[in-house]
C-alpha cells in the first residue's frame, strides 16, 4: 500500500500543476502614473574657481594657491554653519608655442584649481559670487540649486502618481461595467530630479565692489517619479 501511494504521488503532484496551469487568469488593467512635482530649493551649488599662469610651474602653482586662499578667506565670511567648501578639481599644464618648422616649445605653466561651495542661504548667491570675483576668482563653472533632501520629495511625487495610476484604473473600470478587485502589483518607474542650473555670472572688475549683488533667481525643482499598477477587475 504504502508502495502504490509513492508511486501516485508523482502524477497527482503533476496533474496538479497542470490544473494550476491551465486556471485562467483573472481579467486585469495595466495603467501607468505619473506625477512631477515643482519644489522649492533649499541648497546651492557654486563651482568657484582660479585660473592662473607664470612661466615655471611653481610660480604658477604658488600663485594660485595664495590667491584661491584670498578668495576662500572672503567667501568663508558669508556661509554659514553646515555649509561646505570642498576642492573639486586641480590641474597644472604646460603651454605650448608652436613655431612653424619647428619642435612645439613650452612657454609657461598653467594651474586651475576648482572648489565647490554648498550653501543653504540662497539669497547670499549673489553675494558670494561677487565676493569670490572680487578676491581673485576668475572662473565661475556651475551655479545649481538643489535640494538636501531629495527622498521626501521623490515619496511625494511616488504617492501623487499611484494614486493617478490608481485612479485611471477605476475609471476604465467603471467605463467598462466592472470594479476594482483587488490591486495585483505595482512597480516603481522612471523617476528624476532636475536640478535649476543658471548661466555663470561674469566676472566684475574690481573697482565695482560697492555695486549691488549680482542678482539671481532661484526658481523650483521639478521631481518626476512614475508607476505601473495591474489591478484584477470584476462584475460589479
Amino acid at each position: 500500500m504504502a508502495l502504490l501511494t509513492a508511486a501516485l504521488l508523482p502524477v497527482t503532484t503533476a496533474a496538479y500543476a497542470q490544473q494550476r496551469a491551465e486556471r485562467p487568469r483573472p481579467p486585469s488593467i495595466t495603467v501607468n502614473g505619473e506625477a512631477t512635482i515643482a519644489a522649492d530649493p533649499d541648497q546651492a551649488q557654486i563651482d568657484i574657481g582660479v585660473t592662473t599662469q607664470a612661466r615655471t610651474a611653481p610660480d604658477a602653482s604658488r600663485e594660485n594657491a595664495e590667491r584661491l586662499a584670498r578668495v576662500l578667506a572672503e567667501v568663508k565670511k558669508l556661509l554659514g554653519k553646515g555649509d561646505e567648501v570642498r576642492t573639486s578639481g586641480y590641474a597644472l599644464n604646460p603651454q605650448y608655442r608652436y613655431p612653424q618648422g619647428g619642435k612645439p616649445e613650452i612657454v609657461g605653466y598653467q594651474a586651475n584649481n576648482t572648489v565647490r561651495i554648498k550653501m543653504s542661504k540662497l539669497d547670499d548667491v549673489g553675494k558670494v559670487i561677487d565676493a569670490a570675483m572680487q578676491s581673485g576668482a576668475n572662473n565661475i563653472n556651475r551655479l545649481a540649486f538643489t535640494l538636501k533632501d531629495e527622498d521626501a520629495a521623490r515619496i511625494e511625487a511616488l504617492k501623487q502618481a499611484s494614486a493617478k495610476a490608481k485612479a485611471k484604473a477605476e475609471a476604465i473600470a467603471a467605463s467598462l461595467g466592472l470594479k476594482i478587485v483587488k490591486i495585483a502589483s505595482v512597480t516603481e518607474g522612471e523617476r528624476s530630479v532636475q536640478p535649476i542650473y543658471r548661466a555663470a555670472p561674469m566676472a566684475r572688475a574690481e573697482g565695482l565692489a560697492a555695486a549691488p549683488p549680482t542678482p539671481i533667481e532661484q526658481g523650483t525643482v521639478d521631481v518626476r517619479s512614475t508607476v505601473s499598477l495591474v489591478a484584477e477587475v470584476g462584475e460589479k
